[in-house]
Formats: structure tokens, C-alpha cells, sequence
């Protein structure tokens, strides 16, 4: 018996967690005293172990065992033991690290990996400094960019001189991406020990996925594309989305209960749920990835910014409707801080923002005018919150809502990667809001912006070129932005990671870039 992937440390509150393991035959696994049957989707083999009961404030090392072999920890390991820290009650001190876009070692051509190196500077340094959890913020595996090895691995299988080439193609290309992503030693032991919360962009499917309806029509006309999604979709749910959730909500996911009560391969149960997600009917989508964590009082409301879109007959959203009403009253329970996580950002540098929402409109035009201006949205990746006009005002109208209530969080941030740099920006409204506003972007983990597009991102912050953008997007039909904001630290180019502090009612945020010799602070800002 082995364990070929994690254990993954996912979804702990005061008095319980989760673990999740991909072993190589069915088989039962262990877990302080806990035990679960594995199910089965094509030949994989996955479990998903629910602890309750556990003490708050607790620290406790784990092992894993497999049909009562130990698995975990692996013989000669360099890293301390795997544990399992409870969240005590009423915490007020809570420490979130976050990034996206994160690309496996693929000769080093990236250079260094910030969270192998953030990781390593844990196994090296004190416990009390570890983080309270992780939010990988999207682009976890990369499923149109494959590695070399990759690559070679496809061709065994089949012929990649055809579509979709050297890109996965089906559920079992898709498992092999995460065991690449997430097999890395250092990583392995980082995700056994730190709570991960997780959120797909478009590469965790294909760039630009979900763009615009035009693009998805597109799409859905090649042959390979229908398994292609089915695949993401099935993988997403069992590697990434389960572990989002806590033991009431999957008590209550009739999905996760049928796969594991049913005693065989769970291949259909899962690409009809496939099938359904990717469904739009009369406005809104057949599944819900977005979701809520709360540790102490900070509150993390991650909002699925890709699979969520609303996209035919002429709309253009970033979620239905009922998911929007389901954020807006997640969001309004009091909290110390609101963090807001979103793979794609909210406030972009201004110039780009006011091009997107003027692009929208262009979009909507008739004829030859609005073709020329779908093209460009794709060629130009135009598809953030202000390419989703409507939804980028309704977010906005939302947090200045909250900010201005009796008993406002000390601070409301958006937390989001996808652009492949870092920085922070600070918004303010016309009429005054209470808790301080900031957009957090740290991108990309592992991964690389040519050397012009670092120049030009640079650029887009000028407000002598925000004010010829915005007055195109005035001329266009676009209406006045609710808010302003500038930036207040970056743009940070590299390999980075970033880090919310929060202590009672104050909040600091701090970006680190990896470097030959460790993760150096670039950037950070005191929210509150």
C-alpha cells in the first residue's frame, strides 16, 4: 500500500479538520483514531477524513496509515512532524499567507519557487510564526502550459501532433498535473501542516476560460473541449473544492455522500455533476464554488470569479444573481476584518480597468464594431471584474455598504493574484467609509512576466494616462466609477508571496519575493 498524494491539511476551525489523501489501491486510511474507506473516480482512489471533536488551542502531531501501514511521515523525512493546530476560541491574532499562479519546477526556468521557499523557511524557523492558513488564489495546476516531462508523458498516451496537443485533454491527464504540482517535497510537507483554502482560475482549465460567450462558443464547437472540461471540473471537486469545505457542509453535499457510500467507481455520478456545473439555465449556474471561512474575527468570503459567470443571452456577470445575494449575506455578519478572495482582482491599475469596462461596452455593438471589439477583448485578456461592468459596481456597492455600517470591519480587502505581479492599492469612496478599503494582488508564485509587460503594468498606474483612459470610457458610455484608488506599494515583479497580520482591529499586509537566498519583504502596507 502507498499514498501517492498529500495528506492535505484542509478545513480546521476550533474543534475539527479534514485530511485528504490519494492512495494507489482501495484501501482504509487512519488519522488520529479517525478512519475512512477511500472511493473511487477511474481508477483513483481519494479520502477525505472528517476530525471532530478536538480540543481548541490544540497543537497535535499526525500520522497517516493505510490499511495500518504507516505512510506518513515518510521514512528520512528533513521536515518536522505534520500537525494539526486548532483554531482557539475567540482568536484574535490570525496570520493568512496567499498567492496564485504556480507553476511546477520545470527546469528552473522560473527561478526561485516562493512557496517552496516560504515553506522551507518554516521547517527551519519557530512554530509560533507558522500561518494560520493558506489561500492558493487560483492557476494550480496548468492545464494548457504543460511542463517537458509533462509533455513526454502525454505522447506515451496518445498522439499530440492533434488536438489538443501537449495540453491535458481528460480526467486522467488532470491527475497527473496535480501530482506534479503537489508532489515536490517541500510542498507536500507545506500542505500537510498549513490549512489550505483553495479557488480555480482559467488556466486551471484553459486561458481565458469563460471570457465571454463568444469565447465559450468557440470552445464548445472543438471535439476534444467537452471531455476536456468534464475532466477540470471532476478533478477541481475532489482535489481542490472538497477540502474547501467543513464537515456540516459536506454532511449536507449530496454529491460527497453518494461517492462515498457508493462502493464503486464513482466515474458517472461525477461527469453528470460535471456536465450540470457547466450548465446555464435562465440565468444561473448549476453549481456553487464560492465560499466562507472564518478564523476568529477574521472572515475570508472566497468568490468564484470563473465558473460562476453568466454569460448567454446577451448578460454579463460575474455570478447569478442568487450567489450574489448568498456573498452579500456572508458578507454582512459582523467581523473584525473582511477579506475578500477573488483570483481575479477587483481594482486593477487604472488605466487597464477603464479600458476593460469601455471594451465591454464596445462588445455590445453591432456589426463589424462590436466583432472588432470581442477580438480584442480575448486577444488582450479583457475579462476582470471591470470587463464585468454590472458586477464589478454591484461588488463595489457591497463593501461600501459594509464599511458604512453601525459596526463596520476595522478593514475590507480583496484578496487576488491572476496578473503576474504584486501590489497594493487603497480605495476611497465619495461619501465616507469607515473601515479602510484595499485591493491585495500578489502574483505569480512561480511562473514569469516578460521583461515589455513589466513595463508597460508599470506604466498603466500614471493618472495622467488613467485620465485620457477614463475620458475614452466617458466618450464610450461608461458611467462614472463609484470610487477611486491608488496605489500604495509596488508594482512587485518575481516570484512572490504575500502575508495578512491581523491582531485584534489592526491588519498589516506584507508581499516577499523569492530569491536564491530565502523570500525578501518588497512591499506591505498597515491596513488598520
Amino acid at each position: 500500500m502507498s499514498l501517492l498524494l498529500g495528506p492535505l491539511l484542509r478545513h480546521v476551525d476550533e474543534t475539527s479538520a479534514t485530511v485528504w489523501v490519494e492512495t494507489d489501491t482501495a484501501s482504509e486510511v487512519e488519522v488520529l483514531g479517525a478512519t475512512a474507506r477511500t472511493f473511487e473516480i477511474r481508477g483513483h482512489h481519494y479520502a477525505l477524513l472528517v476530525l471532530t471533536g478536538l480540543e481548541p488551542g490544540t497543537r497535535t502531531e499526525y500520522e497517516v496509515r493505510v490499511d495500518g501501514e504507516k505512510v506518513w511521515p515518510e521514512q528520512g523525512s528533513e521536515f518536522p512532524p505534520s500537525v494539526i493546530r486548532t483554531l482557539p476560541e475567540n482568536e484574535s491574532r490570525v496570520r493568512l499567507v496567499f498567492g496564485s499562479c504556480r507553476k511546477p519546477h520545470d527546469g528552473d526556468v522560473y527561478g526561485p519557487d516562493a512557496l517552496a521557499a516560504y515553506a522551507r523557511r518554516m521547517a527551519d524557523g519557530e512554530e509560533t510564526e507558522w500561518p494560520q492558513a493558506l489561500l492558493m488564489l487560483g492557476d494550480q495546476v496548468y492545464a494548457d502550459e504543460t511542463t517537458d516531462e509533462t509533455q513526454e508523458w502525454l505522447k506515451q498516451r496518445r498522439d499530440t501532433s492533434k488536438p489538443p496537443g501537449t495540453e491535458v485533454m481528460d480526467f486522467e491527464e488532470y491527475t497527473h498535473l496535480y501530482f506534479e504540482a503537489w508532489g515536490e517535497p517541500a510542498i507536500r510537507w507545506l500542505l500537510s501542516t498549513v490549512p489550505t483554502s483553495m479557488i480555480f482560475d482559467d488556466h486551471d482549465v484553459r486561458d481565458d476560460w469563460n471570457t465571454s460567450y463568444t469565447w465559450q462558443r468557440q470552445m464548445r464547437a472543438q471535439p476534444w473541449w467537452k471531455e476536456r472540461l468534464r475532466g477540470a471540473i471532476m478533478t477541481y471537486w475532489v482535489y481542490q473544492h472538497l477540502g474547501n469545505l467543513g464537515p456540516a457542509e459536506l454532511a449536507e453535499d449530496e454529491t460527497f455522500q453518494k461517492a462515498i457510500t457508493s462502493g464503486g467507481d464513482n466515474a458517472e455520478l461525477l461527469v453528470a455533476f460535471a456536465d450540470e456545473a457547466d450548465n446555464e439555465r435562465d440565468g444561473t449556474k448549476g453549481a456553487r464554488w464560492s465560499y466562507r471561512r472564518d478564523f476568529g474575527g477574521v472572515r475570508l468570503l472566497v468568490i468564484d470569479s470563473r465558473a460562476g459567470r453568466i454569460l448567454a443571452g446577451g448578460a454579463r456577470s460575474m455570478v447569478d444573481d442568487d450567489e450574489f445575494d448568498w456573498i452579500e449575506e456572508n458578507a454582512a455578519e459582523a467581523c473584525d476584518h473582511l477579506l475578500i478572495g477573488s483570483s481575479l482582482p477587483w481594482l486593477l491599475p487604472p488605466v487597464i480597468s477603464h479600458l476593460q469596462s469601455l471594451n465591454e461596452r464596445a462588445c455590445n455593438r453591432p456589426g463589424w464594431r462590436g466583432r472588432l471589439a470581442e477580438k480584442i477583448r480575448q486577444a488582450a485578456d479583457l475579462e476582470h471584474w471591470a470587463a464585468f461592468r454590472a458586477s464589478f459596481e454591484r461588488l463595489s456597492a457591497m463593501i461600501a455598504r459594509e464599511g458604512r455600517k453601525e459596526d463596520p470591519p476595522a478593514t475590507i480587502a480583496v484578496l487576488s493574484g491572476d496578473v503576474h505581479h504584486a501590489y497594493i492599492a487603497e480605495a476611497r469612496y465619495p461619501e465616507p467609509v469607515t473601515s479602510t478599503v484595499y485591493q491585495l494582488t500578489c502574483s505569480p508564485v512561480h511562473n514569469a512576466m516578460p521583461r515589455p509587460l513589466r513595463l508597460a503594468f508599470a506604466a498603466t498606474w500614471s493618472r495622467r494616462v488613467a485620465a485620457i483612459a477614463r475620458g475614452w470610457a466617458r466618450r464610450g458610455g461608461v458611467g462614472p466609477d463609484p470610487l477611486t484608488w491608488d496605489k500604495v506599494s509596488g508594482p512587485h515583479f518575481g516570484n512572490v508571496i504575500a502575508t495578512v497580520d491581523a491582531d485584534g482591529r489592526s491588519a498589516v499586509t506584507t508581499i516577499e519575493q523569492a530569491t536564491g537566498d530565502g523570500l525578501v519583504k518588497v512591499g506591505g502596507q498597515r491596513l488598520a
